[in-house]
């Protein structure tokens, strides 16, 4: 009997890893499939992160929560097709210091650091696969401390547009306000000069 994540799995995989249809197959066995129920976690600040995910569906936000001040604060939101973990608590299998939050009810497949290590030490395309994997997350976080350290606040919320273009209907305005560093009002006024701007154009 067909796998029913074969078709999917392969089409995220393949491209992404350069993994063959093959090595795909080997993993099948090991992928889990979860549903995670809007205003529920994928994982939580204090608990290290055991799985590697791609959404199937749904939206979810990463935020650190200060206790100091009793603030929450975005970092990413994962959506269809994407990888979902903690990256750094999954790869040294350390305290996840953030929480990652299902803001849909959302279904994850999924593989364990454990399983996904013996592809590793099995497989030499798994084993680049992996290298691949660090080396994209890496590209993900440094490329986020650039946004917030170098672009202004209309630039990040037009790459986030980018990078999930329904995210202003499937997501509260103060949750992207949080994730561009800035007020409800703020994102309202860069909202509104973009309309602006395209009326401009298409009279």
């Amino acid at each position: 009997m067909d796998n029913p994540w074969s078709d999917f799995l392969q089409n995220i995989l393949i491209p992404f890893g350069g993994l063959t249809a093959e090595d795909v197959m080997i993993s099948l066995p090991l992928w889990k499939s979860r549903t995670i129920a809007k205003g529920d976690f994928y994982n939580k600040q204090n608990i290290v992160c055991q799985d590697l995910g791609i959404v199937v569906r749904g939206i979810f936000r990463i935020y650190y929560y200060d206790p100091a001040t009793d603030e929450e604060k975005n970092l990413f939101f994962f959506s269809e097709n994407q990888f979902i973990v903690s990256f750094r608590s999954f790869l040294a299998q350390y305290p996840c210091v953030y929480y990652i939050e299902a803001l849909e009810d959302a279904e994850v497949l999924f593989i364990s650091y454990q399983e996904l290590q013996l592809l590793y030490q099995k497989h030499k395309s798994w084993e680049r696969f992996g290298r691949m994997l660090a080396e994209y997350f890496f590209h993900s976080s440094q490329a986020r401390a650039e946004e917030l350290l170098f672009f202004s606040h209309e630039k990040r919320y037009q790459d986030l547009l980018n990078q999930h273009p329904n995210i202003i209907q499937r997501v509260a305005s103060f949750h992207i306000a949080s994730y561009l560093g800035i007020k409800n009002q703020s994102l309202s006024r860069i909202k509104k000069r973009i309309q602006d701007n395209i009326q401009s154009k298409n009279p």
